[in-house]
């Protein structure tokens, strides 16, 4: 793609409707926008905007699109697959001052916000009504509504409500030409015709770009446990995760972490709890409407827990300790990424299959001599493999450890599973695509891309190449 790079004459139509400090051509200010939480990557963009209305939205994508300037839309840049980079320059877009929650509406448990809002902070302004928003990635406090839609994200509530996909009804969406649209209905049943709503859940910011959302709600669970369970293996752990749902209960949360990344989160932030040290643990919450309700699920799942070898099980008595069992959880991530260069591959399997992906990994790891730290939410079979540079040489980082990559997916494959269960596939998964997609795969994904965006300029060479 001929690709043009912006001129005088383009900031000055920029400035025709955007004030002067939504306009950022600074080359410092301009750094953070080149790099997102995807390993040590960065690509500096030629200008930033930063628009406030869908008609400014609107009127820079017909600009670029006319002009074949590429466009990369952008949130809080917390993704980890290089989604938000502007690989080839151009204007990044940035939605950080579509940041309003337009409307609660408590008669029919939905919301309507625009991109830029918080998740965390959505979240928090919903249960003042007594209305529950599931999905809460690692960096629930940070990410963006709009970024969560643009990569479906999770987070470990998934394994009893799903992901974001499953909460959103209706889009507003500018389209790579200009043009504005609403892809569904704000209605919870919609058989009308294709649904681009959910097109566009997923899509990375490669077909459209998001300025509202409808969201549905559902009734806030008031009641929950929290149990913290230490196992001598690993594989014990992982056997447990399919146990625990076939006893009949769906913990609102099951989340995996190895002993190495518990040691690394309790010590950057100087927690400690009362329990045998484990080389492994499941973090189980279950929720309820009534107090009553949440006894006899644990009863339940300390019997399966009991049947799996569990070295020590804690309960957090108390919202002191169950934060804290959390943050040892949502810190490992960050925590990891302060030790080395890293890689983190988002694998997914079904859950059954879990030990048998985790002993692969520990295969992989001997094989080519890497470090890996492992977390993740077992509950869905969605492990994150954090891989390490550490000691490792150039030649095993740039040349041997893709081989490794490589074969993880392949497992990933063979096991039912695929190469990312929620953090989307961006720029740094985009070689390992093969490994899932046929070539009719490709040629349709590209078909509909070239439909929505004929002369490709919204975020490039992302997902897959044109």
């Amino acid at each position: 793609m001929d690709y043009k790079t912006t001129k005088d004459s383009d900031l000055a139509y920029f400035k025709s409707f955007l004030t002067e400090s939504n306009i950022l051509t600074d080359k410092t200010t301009l750094e953070g926008y080149g790099k997102d939480h995807t390993e040590d990557l960065f690509f500096e963009p030629s200008l930033v905007l930063i628009p406030q209305l869908t008609q400014d939205v609107s009127k820079i994508m017909a600009y670029c699109h006319l002009h074949c300037i590429p466009v990369t839309p952008r949130g809080a840049g917390t993704g980890l697959s290089g989604g938000c980079l502007p690989v080839k320059k151009g204007i990044v877009l940035s939605l950080e001052k579509f940041n309003k929650i337009l409307k609660i509406d408590p008669s029919n448990y939905q919301a309507i916000v625009e991109p830029g809002v918080i998740n965390e902070h959505f979240q928090n302004e919903v249960q003042l009504q007594n209305m529950f928003y599931p999905p809460d990635p690692a960096s629930k406090g940070s990410c963006t509504l709009g970024g969560n839609v643009a990569h479906s994200s999770g987070g470990p509530r998934c394994v009893k409500y799903g992901t974001t996909r499953d909460y959103i009804l209706n889009l507003e969406v500018v389209l790579p030409t200009g043009e504005i649209i609403q892809t569904g209905a704000n209605v919870l049943k919609n058989s009308t015709g294709y649904n681009l709503t959910q097109l566009m859940v997923g899509s990375e910011g490669t077909l459209g770009i998001i300025t509202k959302i409808t969201i549905k709600l559902l009734p806030f669970p008031a009641y929950n446990t929290l149990l913290l369970a230490a196992f001598d293996s690993a594989l014990d752990a992982c056997k447990c995760v399919p146990a625990i749902l076939n006893a009949g209960i769906i913990p609102s949360a099951l989340e995996f972490m190895d002993k190495r990344g518990v040691e690394l989160s309790t010590k950057a932030h100087q927690i400690t709890f009362d329990t045998e040290q484990g080389n492994a643990y499941l973090l189980i919450e279950v929720d309820a409407f009534t107090n009553e309700n949440l006894m006899p699920q644990c009863e339940k799942i300390y019997e399966v827990l009991e049947k799996h070898n569990v070295k020590n099980i804690l309960l957090a008595e108390d919202t002191a300790t169950k934060e804290k069992f959390w943050k040892i959880r949502r810190s490992i991530g960050e925590v990891v990424k302060k030790l080395s260069i890293y890689k983190e591959e988002d694998t997914v399997v079904t859950r059954a299959n879990l030990p048998e992906l985790y002993d692969y990994i520990s295969y992989l790891s001997n094989t080519y001599g890497f470090d890996c730290i492992c977390y993740g939410h077992a509950g869905d079979g969605n492990l994150h493999v954090n891989i390490l540079k550490l000691k490792m040489s150039d030649d095993q980082w740039n040349i041997e450890l893709p081989k490794a990559i490589r074969l993880l997916f392949e497992k990933c494959k063979e096991l039912g599973g695929t190469i990312s269960g929620e953090h989307g596939i961006g720029l740094v998964q985009k070689p390992y695509l093969d490994v899932v997609f046929q070539p009719i795969h490709f040629q349709l994904m590209q078909g509909i891309k070239r439909t929505f965006d004929p002369h490709g300029i919204l975020n490039p060479d992302k997902i897959f190449n044109m």
